[in-house]
Protein backbone atom coordinates (compact mmCIF):
# COMPACT_ATOMS: atom_id res chain seq x y z
CA UNK A 1 0.00 0.00 0.00
CA UNK A 2 1.45 3.77 -1.07
CA UNK A 3 0.38 6.82 0.74
CA UNK A 4 0.84 10.23 -1.03
CA UNK A 5 1.33 12.64 1.41
CA UNK A 6 0.32 16.58 0.44
CA UNK A 7 1.41 19.62 2.16
CA UNK A 8 -1.16 21.91 2.88
CA UNK A 9 -2.07 25.59 5.42
CA UNK A 10 -5.25 24.40 7.51
CA UNK A 11 -7.41 27.01 9.03
CA UNK A 12 -7.56 25.29 12.52
CA UNK A 13 -8.33 28.80 14.48
CA UNK A 14 -5.01 28.34 16.08
CA UNK A 15 -0.99 28.24 15.06
CA UNK A 16 -1.39 24.91 14.10
CA UNK A 17 -1.60 25.85 10.20
CA UNK A 18 0.84 22.82 8.84
CA UNK A 19 -0.94 20.18 7.18
CA UNK A 20 -0.78 17.06 5.27
CA UNK A 21 -3.25 15.97 3.53
CA UNK A 22 -2.94 11.89 2.92
CA UNK A 23 -4.24 10.32 -0.19
CA UNK A 24 -4.28 6.02 -0.64
CA UNK A 25 -5.13 4.87 -4.57
CA UNK A 26 -6.30 8.43 -5.47
CA UNK A 27 -8.59 9.05 -1.94
CA UNK A 28 -8.57 11.08 0.46
CA UNK A 29 -8.04 9.21 3.85
CA UNK A 30 -6.75 12.08 6.33
CA UNK A 31 -5.94 15.19 7.26
CA UNK A 32 -2.91 15.51 9.94
CA UNK A 33 -1.81 18.84 11.50
CA UNK A 34 1.79 19.84 12.91
CA UNK A 35 0.92 20.59 16.33
CA UNK A 36 2.18 23.85 16.96
CA UNK A 37 4.18 25.57 20.29
CA UNK A 38 0.64 25.97 21.91
CA UNK A 39 0.70 22.26 22.80
CA UNK A 40 3.69 22.42 25.04
CA UNK A 41 5.57 18.51 25.20
CA UNK A 42 2.97 17.81 22.14
CA UNK A 43 4.63 20.48 20.37
CA UNK A 44 6.05 18.87 16.75
CA UNK A 45 3.54 15.99 16.95
CA UNK A 46 1.19 15.19 14.14
CA UNK A 47 -2.18 15.31 15.14
CA UNK A 48 -5.05 13.44 12.86
CA UNK A 49 -7.08 16.42 12.87
CA UNK A 50 -9.65 14.11 10.14
CA UNK A 51 -10.05 10.46 8.88
CA UNK A 52 -11.99 8.90 6.21
CA UNK A 53 -13.03 5.26 5.98
CA UNK A 54 -11.03 2.98 7.80
CA UNK A 55 -8.87 5.92 9.23
CA UNK A 56 -12.48 7.42 11.00
CA UNK A 57 -11.51 6.83 14.54
CA UNK A 58 -13.50 8.96 17.71
CA UNK A 59 -10.32 8.47 19.81
CA UNK A 60 -8.45 11.80 19.06
CA UNK A 61 -4.63 10.59 17.70
CA UNK A 62 -1.39 12.29 17.94
CA UNK A 63 1.76 11.06 16.61
CA UNK A 64 5.59 11.66 17.53
CA UNK A 65 6.21 12.29 13.47
CA UNK A 66 4.80 11.55 9.72
CA UNK A 67 6.06 7.93 9.33
CA UNK A 68 4.29 6.78 12.74
CA UNK A 69 1.18 8.39 11.54
CA UNK A 70 1.14 6.95 7.82
CA UNK A 71 1.96 3.24 9.70
CA UNK A 72 -0.75 3.62 12.07
CA UNK A 73 -2.98 5.09 8.30
CA UNK A 74 -1.52 2.11 6.36
CA UNK A 75 -2.48 -0.44 9.30
CA UNK A 76 -6.11 0.94 9.48
CA UNK A 77 -6.39 0.64 5.95
CA UNK A 78 -5.35 -2.98 5.83
CA UNK A 79 -8.39 -3.56 8.29
CA UNK A 80 -6.34 -3.73 11.57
Amino acid sequence: MSLHLQPVRVATGSDDTESQLVFSGGFLVAVLVRLSDDHGEDAGSWFLEAGFGRVNDLIQHTFLDLKEAQDWIECRLAGG
